[in-house]
């Protein structure tokens, strides 16, 4: 989505008109539904008037092409500000310039990372030159316009408040300097003599809208791709926070040791990339010749990956990688370099049908001379469910671990778009957001008020790639588990009946292409992703006047997620009560957020089917 787009000639008068930054402010309100700050209305302000003095030139045409904030499909990253147009063949090119203010700027050690200066004091940043080279990379990535009619993306940067420019053109960064050039305050000339050597003639057939509209590519899938991860393959691009908690992580990791441990915790909601981080740790640790594992406790998401992986490496190896949460119990201390705990928010007190051991957290902690918790604390599903960040830095001091935390911002699930996810969070009543209306368009989201219509819309978009199913909430007993002609979820009202998916899948249903014509639940979809996801939202969650109640005695008898709720009533009632209404909310905004594409949902209550087409 493109928030300012007109010609050179056009932009350079609303900046003498020095309307330029309140058209781009009301440009974000109203198309990216988003309210601008003092800080960044300023470095509009500032910036556009630089990039105006820039093309103040004949070398670059009046009717070249000028973009402010586009929002690259399928993501919430925006390129600051692109000039396009054609070279003196005809071949179309778009000059990306990723804008900065600064102007004092230090090394560090880390690849594509330099430190500068913000008003709260010194702060790691990425390397401009990558980050206009990973836009870029995003951009061919998800556009079939930019991928197929052969337009070409120059990457570049533009810190116009910098003169010394001996850290940021350092030969430690030179891998990225060659793919993405930055120029400084005293390069005014060389920058406009670079867009002008690209851009000889104008915008002549509109290739920014074209590229507006272009269709989106399909997105990579972690799992599709984590055998080629695994050896060291760059399969996804780290973006902006996920490169800074990577390199964060690296060197945290690589200089960890008994005396000194390390515990580091990265918060990110859904589609924010904590898996793909995750396994690229994984991947470039074991690179190192550190002794490293992943950790989840859900089962689903682990079973799925060593799957993709069985053919290509030994069982040995696959174990080695991918390990239980509820492994550690009897783990001598320190034993692995590194433990990367993904879905952190599903740690258990106790492990297995047994109930060993005293605490995971504590379990790993202790395993381990680094641990890496990824964190969501609103994905927690079920009672047993102890994953916090002040557990975790309990756990920590008591071993006297230092502690770091770092947040992933970047949206690259649900369409790319923030605004659903706040959407769902105020919609579900998880917490209050300004996000109280949806734009469709922004995101594929549907109400349907007969569930054959929602199997009907699956089935079909399941035959584009495979990665579309049904799931729904636990509200319905899974008496067909060993037999497949028992249907277990039933609509009497609107003659709807499916099976909750087969025990013999197991965690491998989101897999199996004929798993379509099977539902499944928290427990099999957590951490992975499809690209269209149905939700029947069951009878314990309903709206009543505009208030999400819900109530876990409505839920299937055999609910393992809230096992136990009865004598923790008795023993604390309000407190259970707060528990199992956050579980239940936690459920359904994790299983309407599984979709990269579309959510569709559909409603036994009809007040509830009332209220989420209220908000759209």
């Amino acid at each position: 989505m493109i928030v300012y787009k007109k010609s050179k000639g056009e932009f350079l008068g609303d900046i003498d008109n020095l309307i330029i930054e309140d058209i781009v402010r009301e440009g974000v309100l109203t198309k990216l539904r988003r309210k601008v700050g003092d800080s960044e209305y300023r470095s509009w302000q500032n910036s556009l008037q630089y990039m105006a003095t820039i093309l103040r030139s004949g070398s670059i045409p009046n009717d070249a092409g000028i973009a402010i904030e586009y929002n690259i499909p399928s993501t919430g990253n925006r390129i600051d500000f692109i000039v396009s147009g054609q070279d003196d063949i005809g071949t179309e090119h778009a000059i990306l310039i990723e804008l900065k203010q600064w102007d004092t700027i230090q090394m560090t050690n880390k690849d594509a990372i330099v430190r500068t200066r913000f008003k709260q004091g010194m702060s790691e940043e990425l390397h401009p030159s990558y980050q206009a080279w990973s836009y870029s990379a995003l951009l061919y990535g998800f556009n079939e316009t930019v991928y197929s009619e052969n337009i070409q993306l120059k990457p570049c940067a533009y810190l116009h408040n910098c003169r010394d420019i001996s850290v940021i053109t350092n030969s430690f960064y030179s891998e990225y300097l060659a793919k993405a050039p930055v120029f400084c305050k005293d390069n005014k000339i060389e920058l406009r003599e670079f867009i002008a050597s690209f851009i000889k003639y104008g915008d002549k057939r509109d290739m920014i809208l074209r590229i507006e509209n272009g269709r989106i590519r399909p997105s990579k899938a972690l799992a599709d791709n984590i055998n080629s991860m695994l050896k060291n393959n760059a399969e996804f691009i780290m973006i902006d926070a996920q490169k800074i908690v990577q390199e964060e992580v690296l060197a945290l990791a690589t200089s960890s040791e008994v005396p000194k441990k390390n515990v580091i915790i990265i918060h990110g909601g859904p589609g924010t990339g904590k898996s793909v981080v995750a396994i690229n740790l994984l991947a470039k640790l074991s690179k190192k010749g550190l002794f490293a594992s992943y950790v989840t406790r859900n089962s689903a998401p682990r079973v799925v990956y060593e799957s993709k992986l069985t053919g290509s490496m030994k069982k040995s190896e696959i174990s080695n990688f991918f390990k239980g949460s509820g492994s550690f119990t009897e783990t001598k201390s320190n034993a692995y370099d590194v433990l990367i705990i993904d879905e952190a928010h599903r740690l258990n007190e106790k492990s297995g049908m047994f109930k060993k051991g005293e605490n995971q957290i504590k379990e790993i902690i202790n395993s381990s001379k680094c641990a890496v918790f990824f964190l969501d604390e609103d994905q927690k599903v079920t009672l047993n469910d102890i994953g916090s960040d002040d557990e975790i830095r309990k756990w920590a001091t008591f071993y006297n671990a230092a502690i770091t935390t770092n947040v992933l911002t970047s949206q690259f699930r649900c369409g790319g778009s923030d605004g659903y996810l706040a959407w769902l969070d105020n919609s579900l009543q998880v917490k209050v957001t300004a996000n109280v209306i949806l734009d469709t368009k922004e995101y594929d989201f549907r109400v349907f008020d007969d569930p054959n219509k929602l199997r009907d819309i699956i089935f079909e978009k399941n035959k584009e790639r495979n990665k579309a199913r049904l799931l729904a909430g636990i509200c319905w007993k899974w008496t067909g588990k060993n037999d497949e002609s028992i249907k277990d979820i039933t609509i009497p009202e609107h003659d709807f009946s499916m099976r909750w998916n087969l025990g013999s899948d197991g965690m491998l249903w989101i897999m199996n292409p004929e798993s379509v014509t099977e539902v499944g639940c928290i427990h099999t979809s957590q951490g992975l992703e499809v690209d269209y996801i149905g939700v029947i939202i069951g009878p314990d969650l309903v709206v009543r006047n505009g208030e999400i109640i819900t109530d876990a005695f409505k839920r299937a008898s055999d609910d393992t997620a809230t096992y136990g709720k009865r004598q923790r009533l008795k023993n604390n009632a309000s407190e259970t009560k707060v528990l199992l209404d956050q579980i239940i909310k936690n459920t359904y905004r994790t299983l309407m957020s599984r979709g990269m594409k579309g959510c569709y949902i559909y409603c036994v209550d009809k007040e509830t089917e009332t209220y989420f087409k209220s908000l759209l």
